[in-house]
């Protein structure tokens, strides 16, 4: 029998944190929510240590890293203390993010039921993805401190977006391949595609949220790449910033559409009898993809404000619209390569 603690933190307090990602993992087949679930969870909780600004960053970076040891077994049966639940907790305006704080005993309890097979993959998927929030605690400032921090290289960039998404590409193949045998046929090639697959949907996510990152001193438009258009990182935060700062985020779009290009490979090579799993990476493809062309399009899109998000009502008519299309790869290329050529036609 379930303990009710793990159907709760599987369910609604997961719903509660995961907005739209909760809708991707209803439709994964049974035998991957429960690890899937838990890594989000995890990864959720060690994400909102990370990012309390109410708390500096180097107590942030020792809780992360506590944390990080629970989930390791490091510090094995010891849950977290009451010190900890208060000194983040407390400090969480979202009430579920609260929640999943004080709830993280049952879910290190939860990890230990696991599978030891799962329970290896859930702990180094969060290992994986807390050195991504160990790197952004190590390189930016202080969220008040005032001045903005640019990462130095192009390559740089690439190894964050492996580190907070490029992994988790490799994570779901590897729960895939062992909970669905059949599904993920060249598991060698399917890792590699999966890794561009994250990176894929992160890099719309840095070029989305830049310009609130630049206002709490986080660039993650490189150095070399900002001197190349003549542009330093505080020129971001100028009136005239999406203007002059354009050709380089059109840049970064074509890179971005490359690595979606192997996104929509890795769903295609999926065998369309696996309908469920098809539409849990389908979905992140065709969303990232309208999220780019709206990007592509916003003159502002350096002002917080004017975030290229696309409303809820956009994200149910792309899962209404997959539903037919989801056993077709004929039509699922043609849906893909009109979203590309509305990105092309903006780009040129």
């Amino acid at each position: 029998m379930r303990d009710t603690s793990r159907d709760f933190l599987l369910g609604p307090l997961l719903k509660g944190v995961s907005r739209s990602f909760y809708l991707t993992l209803r439709v994964l087949p049974a035998r991957m929510r429960d690890p899937v679930g838990l890594a989000y969870l995890l990864a959720r909780a060690a994400d909102t240590i990370a990012d309390t600004a109410l708390i500096a960053p180097e107590r942030r970076l020792s809780l992360l890293l506590s944390l990080r040891e629970q989930v390791n077994g490091v510090k094995a049966g010891a849950a977290p203390t009451p010190d900890f639940a208060a000194e983040v907790a407390s400090r969480q305006e979202q009430s579920d993010e609260r929640i999943l704080l004080e709830s993280l005993a049952h879910a290190l309890a939860a990890l230990a039921q696991l599978e030891p097979a799962d329970r290896s993959a859930v702990r180094q998927i969060v290992s994986t993805l807390t050195e991504g929030m160990e790197f952004d605690l190590r390189t930016f400032p202080d969220e008040r401190a005032g001045r903005i921090v640019a990462l130095r290289q192009v390559e740089e960039l690439d190894r964050y977006t492996y580190l907070v998404a490029g992994c988790v590409g490799e994570f779901w193949t590897r729960m895939a391949a062992a909970h669905m045998p059949g599904a993920i046929g060249d598991v060698d090639a399917m890792l590699r595609r999966g890794v561009r697959f994250g990176k894929a949907l992160q890099m719309t996510n840095v070029l989305r949220d830049c310009g609130k990152d630049l206002r709490i001193g986080r660039c993650y438009l490189p150095e070399t790449m900002l001197a190349r258009h003549g542009l330093q990182p505080q020129d971001l935060l100028r009136p005239e910033a999406s203007t002059l700062a354009r050709p380089l985020m059109f840049e970064l779009v074509r890179f971005t559409l490359e690595h979606f290009e192997q996104a929509l490979a890795y769903t295609l090579a999926i065998p369309a009898r696996f309908v469920r799993l098809r539409l849990a990476c389908l979905w992140p493809v065709l969303i990232g993809m309208e999220t780019l062309e709206r990007l592509a399009r916003n003159d502002d899109w350096l002002d917080p404000a004017r975030a290229s998000r696309l409303p809820r009502s956009g994200v149910y008519r792309i899962l209404a619209g997959s539903l037919p299309a989801v056993l077709s790869n004929r039509l699922l290329r043609f849906w893909f390569a009109r979203q590309k050529r509305a990105i092309s036609a903006i780009l040129r």
